[in-house]
């Protein structure tokens, strides 16, 4: 067995060269064939005290047992609530997130929800330590809006032409690829750096530029300021837009799985429980290489947006003259209180004193470009969505789609495709989430989607 097999069954760091000697010794004895080395050793973590006295086992047994107890926080770590009817699981979850030894303090944003391990809308702050689940499985998902030369009054008049880009500029779907691989400079970063990402690399190329499936979309709409923005570059008035959601599709999913696996089998003695909250230590080997293959998946992810907004506009004959983008299930070191922490923003926007995000509503709904206004609390956090009410699998059984595009389309929004369990009725009211967090981020401008593509029902990858 090697490191990375004992790892599995839960050996933890510092017992596996001794958990090596053991493999050694009983190969090397009599009756070694006959022993089921991998059976016998995932027992003797599951309870050293029972091998104490064993012929093999005996001495890794006892350093088992003399492990020392990690403790979770007696206090759990401040956390501060945006918004009012959150769910009490979500409330749940991040007090158990706020119990981990490392804990610095967190933030609950009003479009927060249950998810894996931390909930969505989750901004947890670790000193010197990443969770893999705390970052998500869909790595750096993200937002990205361009602005367009077209005028917006075609979106109304040359449906077919919009329609037409987007789905000859991006490919939807689990699995999804282009025909054609596409090409980035991305691709010539060192993929290398661990084994996850140099067996993925091949997939990312054939995946580049695609959309994947869930909530993530690909739409054009009216960008609409109120007033002219410095920040955008933009006078006061109406644009065309295209703004896209989605992150780094197959290759992150499998790096968080890789590691997230990995830190669950490390959970050190009394804090077996944390589950999918496991960490990485900064200082450790597997740490270091999940932070370099998570940076790698922001990378791509950002790529990946990169050649949907360039196959599309140059499908549809326009030019980008502005534009918004930034991720939203990521981990960044950033000083906070005064100390340098791992801030995770699992479905949450960064929002740092200028900072410029989009916050989408849903197909039906606005979206907003944001100035962040730096609020400590917050960990210079703010919402990345409007947040779901509801389970895809409820969504599903309560909404017909048919219905749902009719409705849309007497409002003025086409959809081109998209799941019963993307409906508008699943999220909260955007303008609520928006006013309440009117302290964490100024609005710049608004974003009314009328041409949009989803994938269709089936297997969600956000």
């Amino acid at each position: 067995m090697n490191t990375s097999q004992l790892h599995k069954i839960g050996v933890p760091d510092h017992a596996i060269v001794p958990a090596i000697q053991t493999i050694q010794q009983i190969k090397a004895s009599e009756h070694g064939r006959e022993i089921n080395v991998k059976t016998l050793l995932a027992e003797v973590v599951a309870n050293p005290a029972a091998f104490v006295e064993h012929e093999f086992c005996g001495a890794l047994a006892q350093l088992l047992i003399s492990e020392p107890v990690t403790s979770k926080r007696e206090v759990p770590a401040a956390y501060k609530t945006w918004g009012e009817e959150i769910d009490p699981a979500a409330h749940a979850q991040m007090r158990t997130a706020c119990l981990l030894p490392m804990a610095h303090g967190a933030a609950l944003m009003p479009d927060a929800h249950v998810g894996y391990g931390l909930p969505i809308g989750g901004v947890l702050a670790l000193e010197n330590a990443v969770a893999p689940y705390a970052v998500g499985v869909d790595i750096a998902c993200r937002m990205k809006l361009s602005v367009l030369d077209v005028p917006p009054s075609e979106l109304a008049t040359n449906f077919e032409r919009f329609r037409h880009a987007i789905e000859a500029g991006t490919r939807f779907g689990v699995g999804a690829v282009h025909e054609k691989p596409q090409d980035h400079a991305v691709l010539d970063a060192d993929w290398n750096i661990t084994r996850i990402t140099r067996e993925h690399k091949d997939k990312a190329r054939r995946q580049l530029g695609t959309s994947g499936s869930g909530n993530h979309f690909v739409e054009f709409g009216e960008l609409t300021l109120a007033a002219a923005s410095p920040e955008l570059g933009l006078e006061a008035g109406t644009y065309t837009a295209l703004l896209s959601h989605s992150g780094s599709r197959g290759p992150g999913a499998a790096v968080c799985d890789t590691y997230s696996r990995m830190a669950q089998a490390r959970l050190p003695r009394g804090c077996e429980d944390f589950g999918r909250l496991a960490w990485l230590s900064l200082d450790s080997e597997a740490g270091q290489e999940y932070w370099a293959a998570m940076n790698l998946m922001g990378d791509f992810a950002a790529a990946n947006h990169d050649v949907i907004h360039r196959l599309v506009s140059k499908k549809l004959g326009g030019r980008i003259i502005a534009g918004v983008e930034n991720h939203h299930n990521f981990a960044w070191k950033e000083v906070h209180f005064g100390r340098e922490l791992i801030v995770h923003r699992k479905g949450a926007t960064p929002a740092g004193q200028g900072v410029l995000g989009v916050i989408p509503g849903s197909m039906a709904d606005p979206a907003f470009i944001v100035k962040g206004k730096g609020v400590a609390e917050s960990y210079e956090s703010a919402s990345h969505g409007a947040g779901r009410v509801m389970s895809r699998t409820k969504a599903r059984d309560q909404f017909n789609f048919s219905k749902v595009r009719k409705e849309l389309e007497a409002k003025g929004v086409r959809v081109i495709s998209a799941g019963s369990d993307e409906v508008p009725g699943v999220y909260k009211n955007i303008l609520d989430v928006m006013q309440a967090q009117s302290d964490l981020v100024e609005i710049l401008a608004r974003f009314d989607p009328k041409i949009v593509k989803m994938s269709d029902d089936g297997k969600a990858e956000d």
